[in-house]
């Protein structure tokens, strides 16, 4: 899962998701340099990550992408499927996306202190684009894909992908909801088993 679910997934504890929201920038057990909350949310990230790249369901997805885009068509997936949670944010949440996102923001410069440098550095460009706002359009994840192919040096081919989400929007958005569904339920699951260890 890309940015904006892994935040929503992580509960209403700040921390929590500030440690859901670096952890791909922490190696190792590194992790436990932190708070108990933060190391909960790292820890957290790493289970719905397991747990989402091992379900069928995703597969299917991934699977439509495969031969054009290797193994970037996980990445590519993860992103999709952050489209479709903020596009249908208001089935998921009763905050309004645009004040949950400024919520987060705020929260992300209350605790700068803790996030790791390169979290620090793309956190300006972050907020000014309003990433996790535009996930919601096609336009803005195409944004994001071009971004994402650029940081590859092109080799991806990511920003191609916006060719095969109109295509298969359909199948992508029914295989969004039907996994989501169940990440909401191992992600809480998971959230009460962490925070009784």
């Amino acid at each position: 899962m890309n940015y904006l679910a892994h935040i929503y997934l992580s509960g209403e504890n700040d921390l929590v998701t500030i440690g859901n929201f670096i952890a791909d920038s922490i190696k190792g057990k590194d992790y436990k340099k932190y708070s108990k909350d933060i190391q909960t949310g790292i820890l957290l990230h790493r289970n719905i990550d397991t747990y989402t790249d091992a379900h069928k369901t995703v597969r299917l997805s991934t699977k439509r992408l495969h031969e054009k885009y290797g193994h970037y068509s996980g990445v590519i997936v993860d992103i999709l499927y952050d489209h479709f949670l903020a596009k249908n944010w208001n089935k998921y949440s009763t905050i309004p996306l645009d004040e949950y996102v400024s919520a987060f923001y705020d929260s992300l410069e209350e605790h700068y202190h803790v996030l790791p440098l390169r979290i620090q550095k793309i956190m300006p460009y972050m907020m000014a684009d309003n990433w996790l706002l535009s996930y919601a359009s096609i336009h803005g994840i195409s944004r994001v894909l071009d971004g994402m192919n650029r940081r590859t040096k092109n080799r991806s081919g990511m920003n191609e992908a916006i060719v095969e989400l109109k295509e298969f929007y359909k199948e992508f958005e029914d295989e969004f909801t039907a996994f989501f569904n169940e990440l909401i339920t191992f992600s809480k699951q998971k959230l009460k088993e962490l925070n009784n260890t």
